[in-house]
């Protein structure tokens, strides 16, 4: 039996610019569960600069805002995704899972050859 393997990255390209991949789609996901950019980069072991750079990034990129701040109250500023930011979430995820589900398939024909 062989130890064949198929390795694969996706993500998605605006122009020459890339909107979101998984690295990307990690942070945005922390940023919903942390409500913080500070709290979510830390939570994943990035840095607040490279977090915000990222971020920054995705926002230029894409048709709407994928994350919008919020200023004072009660708790103090936040981060959060937009509605329009779930949906791109979404929809990466979705490829991604098709992705793989393809590529397992390649795989199971590659091995009985």
């Amino acid at each position: 039996m062989s130890n064949f393997k198929i390795k694969s990255r996706v993500w998605i390209e605006v122009g020459d610019n890339v909107l979101v991949g998984e690295g990307r789609i990690k942070l945005l996901k922390a940023i919903e569960v942390e409500g913080s950019l500070a709290k979510a980069a830390k939570s994943i072991g990035m840095s607040y600069k490279k977090a915000w750079t990222l971020v920054d990034a995705v926002n230029k990129s894409a048709n709407e805002a994928v994350v919008t701040k919020t200023v004072g109250g009660t708790k103090g500023g936040g981060t959060v995704i937009t509605p329009y930011g779930n949906k791109l979430i979404a929809a990466f995820e979705t490829i991604n899972k098709n992705c793989w589900e393809f590529l397992d398939q390649q795989m199971k024909e590659l091995n009985q050859l």
